[in-house]
């Protein structure tokens, strides 16, 4: 795969066909809060291409020197979050600017992970990602030192975290894991390839291990009551 088809909805008019590096995964995101924004795979590695208002304003990101795995778009079209192949390190980027936010790691530089999925909060506080170690990680996005840091030309750095405990998200490496934010405070849901569901409550003061609030398997509801 290495072309994204814009189209409109109301007749399937084709609009635009953007080409890409391979992009196997299908990474694509779009924000329609108030003028549309669209973020893809550029066509050289580790590059994510920005285009706003109906491809009329593009803009090119270098997200890595590697090749990007994962991306996620705040809801306003304001923030870009981007993983490499690596793992390790997940950058933030303004989008109008494409400036260099915050840097925020995860697990050891060393030791590579396969990011499955990553979301914003819908006020941009936090940023959650899974991955194939088997947790949830958020981190905070300190929006306070973003500020100053664009002020500044720094970036900053990462603030807090908080993650899933290994036994409640399965490490089977064939098994992958969407996370999204609940609509209540510091919840997070997170859907698996393998039917299962769980609701989890974070900390945003201490960080440390997620409380488990429900969960569900929705392929095969009658192990739950073994679980």
């Amino acid at each position: 795969m290495q072309k994204i088809y814009v189209q409109d909805l109301t007749n399937l008019r084709l609009l635009h066909q953007i080409e890409t590096e391979p992009n196997p995964k299908g990474l694509c995101e779009i924000s329609l809060s108030g003028r549309m924004v669209l973020v893809c795979l550029g066509r050289d590695k580790g590059e994510v291409r920005v285009l706003h208002d109906e491809v009329s304003w593009i803009r090119l990101i270098k997200a890595s020197d590697l090749d990007v795995t994962s991306v996620a778009l705040l809801s306003n079209g304001r923030l870009l979050a981007a993983a490499s192949t690596k793992g390790t390190l997940i950058r933030l980027f303004d989008i109008l600017s494409v400036m260099l936010l915050q840097d925020m790691r995860r697990g050891s530089a060393f030791e590579r992970t396969e990011i499955h999925s990553l979301s914003f909060c819908s006020d941009a506080e936090w940023l959650a990602l899974t991955s194939n170690k088997g947790t949830v990680d958020v981190f905070s996005l300190n929006m306070d030192a973003i500020k100053e840091a664009k002020r500044n030309n720094m970036y900053s750095a990462e603030v807090f975290h908080s993650r899933v405990a290994d036994g409640s998200v399965s490490r089977t490496k064939r098994i992958q894991h969407i996370v999204a934010f609940g609509y209540q405070k510091n919840i997070v849901l997170v859907v698996g390839t393998n039917g299962r569901f769980y609701r989890c409550k974070f900390d945003p003061i201490v960080g440390g291990e997620m409380t488990q609030m429900e969960c569900h398997n929705f392929l095969q509801p009658e192990l739950m009551s073994t679980l």
